[in-house]
């Protein structure tokens, strides 16, 4: 089979992330994954086989396997909805089980994951320092609403949330200093966040971890993000919005709904358009 082109979390068909998807009886090898997610260059690429009545299911960018990714599971409910019909998709990951679904809406297509659970701690502030370092930021640039922190939902996130929009638009680090911090501290990506009101978000993500300067839409992230809003308690109603990819020109829209339990499963959900 060929891989799938999909850009999930796009906005009115324009924009998005793009993903590959690899849906097939049996796993290519390792070295054989490896090799299709480099030769995509998306920042990853899902690999889905059957198991019983759910979907075993790898992800890869192009350097490295990854215990999750949120556009490229946005992206295979919407490629099993083409394929099996609109409908919820139970998958099995390297640390989870969870769910997908998939359908369509007007014409186009739609997704929504049930994120692995959730939980948020703070950073470490020599981390905190070496962050805000990479980016040439300073402690003052930080909006002191919110505190840096680990957050997880699946893969593990550094959120750094800035003060002002034209700090967040700013941001630049040189790729191979943002990997060796990243592997470093188990980071698969540094989330920069600028909060235009209690429900919306702007947010750019650094992915040096996967050989990827920034990604334009990250769910795994939004749902770490969202967890860790609920954990300090902020006032976010049960569901936020985020716009991301905006200056990479590639508009983005995520949208995450939060049940009140601590811990709990974030539904994140988003338009998906083929490329």
């Amino acid at each position: 089979m060929q891989p799938l082109h999909l850009a999930s979390f796009s906005s009115e068909n324009t924009g998005g992330n793009p993903a590959g998807v690899y849906i097939s009886d049996a796993y290519p090898s390792d070295e054989t994954m490896r090799k299709i997610a480099a030769d995509l260059g998306y920042s990853e690429t899902a690999f889905a086989c059957p198991k019983g009545d759910a979907w075993h299911v790898r992800y890869f960018s192009p350097e490295s396997e990854v215990p999750f990714c949120g556009h490229a599971t946005i992206a295979l409910g919407a490629a099993l909805a083409e394929q099996q019909g609109d409908g919820v998709f139970n998958l099995i990951l390297q640390n989870a089980n969870i769910t997908v679904e998939g359908g369509k809406t007007n014409g186009g297509m739609n997704a929504a994951l049930q994120s692995p659970p959730t939980q948020s701690e703070a950073a470490k502030p020599h981390l905190t320092d070496a962050a805000l370092g990479l980016f040439g930021l300073t402690r003052d640039d930080l909006d002191p609403r919110l505190a840096p922190s680990f957050a997880q939902a699946g893969a593990t996130h550094l959120i750094l949330a800035l003060k002002t929009r034209q700090a967040l638009a700013a941001m630049a680090y040189p790729l191979d200093a943002g990997r060796a911090l990243m592997q470093a501290h188990n980071l698969v990506t540094i989330a920069l966040v600028w909060v235009e009101d209690d429900q919306l978000f702007h947010v750019r993500n650094a992915f040096a971890s996967g050989g990827v300067l920034e990604d334009p839409a990250t769910g795994a992230a939004a749902a770490a993000f969202a967890g860790y809003l609920r954990d300090m308690d902020w006032p976010h109603g049960g569901e936020i919005t985020l716009i991301q990819g905006e200056d990479m020109g590639a508009r983005s829209i995520i949208h995450a709904q939060i049940p009140p339990q601590r811990g709990s499963s974030i539904r994140v959900s988003g338009e998906v358009r083929q490329l």
